[in-house]
Formats: structure tokens, C-alpha cells, sequence
């Protein structure tokens, strides 16, 4: 009997999770090395005087995609996690006291629209048929399919062109919608995967026909429980997860990995190798001594990359009944602010925040009487703007605070009991993530698709990508669709 192939996936985010998943239910035998003390990446969890924070993704748009791993494991999601509904999915809210809440009732989505421009009632209807023919085409047909060659470009090129991916998700919104406030209602989403909505492919407008489709959703006891469901399905199928494992280098001999070296000094021996790290990171750190790894890492370099985020955890001793789960908080200006975000050499003197209350749907998320946030404003990532975050931080968090007092959450101050920072300076220390940028990549048409960094490597036959930096970019749907066309990939080469 032949011994069972080898292995190791570098980081637990959720696309190394998902991919670990994948590959131990084919009977490869799978060690995930994560270098913090808990796995999840992004979606890491802070404690807190009895607070739970969930640091990274709060929306769960597509369950199909997470249950799938479970039914590969031979397992149901049902026994290890609960996924809660949101409803709304979010409330907008500007700062003339206008609201919208963004919800799957047609009935009450056109009431809505029609208070905005009655003309729209009809304009949305035409821009929802959009987004489910961008969805049938970019999501459902290639969200998982790896784009190794360019014929595999040139052949979804017609689609594409039908769909006119070169147009902006802001311009193709524009098309359908006249309200100014309405346009910026239905295109703020590709902000949620680090996309300028003035300058992203109009592809990603699909993600408003995903939530259309499958509802956003929670899960019960947090991101964080969905992590921790992900890492028991691994273990019980007999993956092997270890923490405080920071790889310093993938070893190579000639064109293939042998396996990796651990800062520690330990090292693991594989077959192939999968990085769920930043893409940077992966090329000019963990294969910086081969020459595929310098020439790579500074093509990659040159490339524009998405946008920071700024992150303020707090927990206060009242609940705060007149807010949804997340409510998106527009500030005065719209594309001039996001000019600002994407390629504004200092902070912008406004903000729109995203806030997050998810005792809302899930109360033990805090002691009793008490609520959990997060609220989190985009801001430039540091090659844009060089800020010193230990100095402009604590007055940055204090700024959104004065905001929030003012607009949404009165007494925030004295009703304070515990409050976290997590800087763009985090972001590149914590999470090596070049630049301090969230979301990897910059979403544009001509950093998508075959002109993303390759699910597997071009040179290094054995050296695979996952998660936001590779096809098809971030988001859980994203990096988890990255897991499954990775994998395939992996599959094929380990048992041709």
C-alpha cells in the first residue's frame, strides 16, 4: 500500500481552513502551520472582560459554499456550527437622518426605493437582472475555476465583454439608478472586498445578487465559532493544526518544494506546499533564497493594492436597541472620500464607518446588560500614506468616537468599559500583509482573474496560492471558492 501523500498549507485564514479541509477528505494527509496563537487569520478573536470581538469578516453571504466543506469531510454543518439570519442585511444611514434598510422583501426594498425616486422602483428591478446574470456568469461558473493560462481568459472574455466588466460597479450602478443616495446604497459592496467602487470591475456587483440569493447570515457565538468549527471538522477527519508556528521559509530544491522551516527551527517535510499567506509575503519572505521568489515578489510589487482599514473593538455596559446588526454610516462625501481612501496620501478630515452589533442577533457576544462592537473606517494603506499609527491612532479612535456619540450611539463614553485599536501598522506586523493593505490586491479588471496571481505557481510546480491574493480575491465567499479551485489543482498534480 502506497503511503499517503503529503501536505502542508502555510496559515489558518479561512482559505487555508477550507483548503486543509479539501485536501485531508481526499485522503492527503494535511498539516496547517498558523503563526498566532489562533487560527483564523483575518477572522481572529479577541476576549475581553466577558466581550467577545470578532476582528475580521462579520457577513456570511454564501452558506452553500462553507456547507460544501463539510459535505466533502462526509460531515453536516448542522452539528458543529449554527448560522443565524440577519435582517436587515445592513441599515444605511446618512447624516441628514436619511436610513435605508437593505433587506430580501421586494415589497419593502420598493416602498423604500420609491420614498428615494419612484423612478428607481423600476431602474432597480433592471440593475437586479444585472447582478444575477454577473452572478450566473462570475460567480457560480467561475468563482471556483482556476485561471492558469490566458486562453482560459480569452475563452470567458465574450461573457465578460456582454457584461461590460470594463465599466465600474459605481457607473454600471448609475446606469439603472438616478438618487444619489440610492447609488451609493447599491455600490458600496465591493468596498466589503477591498474594491474602489469608481474604479472595480462592474463583475462585482454580482455580490449584491449573491445576497439577494442566499441571505447574510451570523454565526451563533461569532465568526470566530464558525473558525472553530472549521478547525474541529479538520482535526476529527484527522488533519493536524499547529499554532505559534511561524514558517520562515519554504525549503526548495531545484523548481520543487521539499517543505518548510519554521522560524523555531522545526522543520516539515511535504509533497506540495499551499500558502494562505499575503502573496507578497509568500514570494519575497517564504521564497526569497529562489530566484522565482525574488523576480516574483517585485513584479507583484509594481502592482496597485487595496486599501487599509482602521478597526476600533469596545464593549459597553448598555445594550444599544436603536441599532441594526450593520448599519454602514455614509459621511458627507461619497467619491471624493474614496479618492481619499484609495489613493490619499493622509487621512481624510471625514469618514464612512461600518458598524458592527452583533448582539443584536447573538447577545452572549457580551455580559448580560451589555453589547459587543466593532466599527471599522477604510483608510489609506501605507504606501499611500506613511502614517505613524502609534501617534495618529489613539486620536483617530477618538475622532470616530466624537462621530458616533454624535450621530448614532449618545454616552458612548461614559457607558465604555473596554476598547481595542488594530492599525494598518497591525495589518503588515500581524498579518504581514504588504503595505498594511486588507484586502491584498486591488480588485481592478486587469488584477482579476488570469491577471491575478495564479492558484498555482507558474515555476514552482508543487507551490500553490490561496485566499485573497489569488483567483478569485477576498471576501469569505472568495477565498473559500480560492480553497476549492486550489485544491482541485493540488488533486490532479498528487494523483495523476
Amino acid at each position: 500500500m502506497t503511503e499517503a501523500k503529503k501536505a502542508i498549507v502555510i496559515g489558518a485564514g479561512f482559505g487555508g481552513l477550507a483548503l486543509a479541509i479539501r485536501l485531508q477528505a481526499a485522503g492527503v494527509q494535511t498539516t496547517l502551520l498558523e503563526k498566532r496563537d489562533k487560527p483564523g487569520g483575518r477572522a481572529y478573536v479577541y476576549q475581553d472582560q466577558g466581550f467577545t470581538f470578532d476582528a475580521g469578516p462579520t457577513v456570511i453571504t454564501d452558506p452553500t459554499a462553507i456547507e460544501e466543506l463539510f459535505t466533502a469531510a462526509g460531515r453536516t454543518m448542522a452539528d458543529y456550527v449554527e448560522l443565524l439570519p440577519v435582517a436587515p442585511f445592513y441599515q444605511l444611514r446618512w447624516e441628514d437622518g436619511s436610513s435605508f434598510d437593505y433587506a430580501n422583501d421586494q415589497a419593502a426594498l420598493d416602498r423604500q426605493i420609491a420614498q428615494f425616486n419612484s423612478r428607481d422602483v423600476a431602474g432597480y428591478q433592471r440593475f437586479l437582472a444585472y447582478s444575477k446574470a454577473v452572478f450566473r456568469e462570475g460567480y457560480l461558473k467561475l468563482g471556483s475555476v482556476p485561471f492558469l493560462s490566458f486562453r482560459d481568459m480569452l475563452a470567458a472574455g465574450p461573457q465578460l465583454a456582454r457584461l461590460q466588466a470594463w465599466r465600474s460597479v459605481y457607473a454600471k450602478v448609475s446606469a439603472f439608478i438616478e438618487d444619489d443616495k440610492l447609488r451609493q446604497a447599491f455600490s458600496f459592496h465591493s468596498l466589503l472586498v477591498g474594491g474602489n467602487p469608481f474604479a472595480t470591475s462592474s463583475i462585482y456587483t454580482l455580490i449584491h445578487a449573491l445576497e439577494r440569493e442566499w441571505g447574510v447570515w451570523f454565526p451563533r457565538g461569532g465568526t470566530g465559532a464558525l473558525v472553530n468549527a472549521l478547525v474541529r471538522l479538520f482535526e476529527d477527519i484527522g488533519g493536524r493544526i499547529e499554532l505559534n508556528a511561524d514558517v520562515a521559509r519554504i525549503d526548495t530544491v531545484g523548481n520543487r518544494a521539499t517543505g518548510v522551516h519554521l522560524a523555531d527551527g522545526r522543520q516539515f517535510a511535504a509533497d506540495c506546499v499551499a500558502s494562505n499567506a499575503d502573496v507578497v509575503h509568500t514570494y519575497a519572505t517564504l521564497l526569497g533564497g529562489h530566484a522565482r521568489g525574488e523576480k516574483e515578489s517585485a513584479r507583484l510589487k509594481r502592482k496597485r493594492f487595496s486599501n487599509s482599514l482602521f478597526v476600533i473593538h469596545f464593549g459597553l455596559k448598555r445594550p444599544q436597541p436603536q441599532l441594526q446588526h450593520h448599519t454602514v454610516c455614509f459621511g458627507p462625501r461619497y467619491q471624493a472620500l474614496i479618492q481619499d481612501i484609495f489613493n490619499g496620501q493622509a487621512l481624510a478630515e471625514d469618514f464612512s464607518l461600518y458598524l458592527h452589533a452583533p448582539c443584536v442577533t447573538d447577545p452572549s457576544l457580551a455580559p448580560p446588560g451589555c453589547s459587543s462592537h466593532y466599527v471599522l473606517s477604510p483608510v489609506p494603506h501605507l504606501g499611500n500614506a506613511p502614517i505613524d499609527w502609534t501617534i495618529e491612532g489613539p486620536r483617530y479612535r477618538d475622532r470616530i468616537f466624537d462621530y458616533l456619540e454624535k450621530h448614532y450611539m449618545p454616552g458612548l463614553r461614559e457607558d465604555l468599559v473596554t476598547c481595542r485599536i488594530f492599525t494598518p501598522a497591525d495589518f503588515e506586523s500581524e498579518l504581514n500583509a504588504h503595505l498594511g493593505s486588507a484586502f491584498s490586491l486591488e480588485p481592478i479588471l486587469t488584477q482579476s482573474a488570469w491577471f491575478r496571481p495564479h492558484n498555482r505557481d507558474a515555476a514552482l510546480g508543487n507551490v500553490y496560492l490561496v485566499g485573497a491574493g489569488t483567483h478569485p480575491g477576498a471576501g469569505v465567499p472568495g477565498v473559500v471558492g480560492s480553497a476549492k479551485a486550489t485544491a482541485g489543482l493540488m488533486l490532479e498534480d498528487l494523483h495523476p
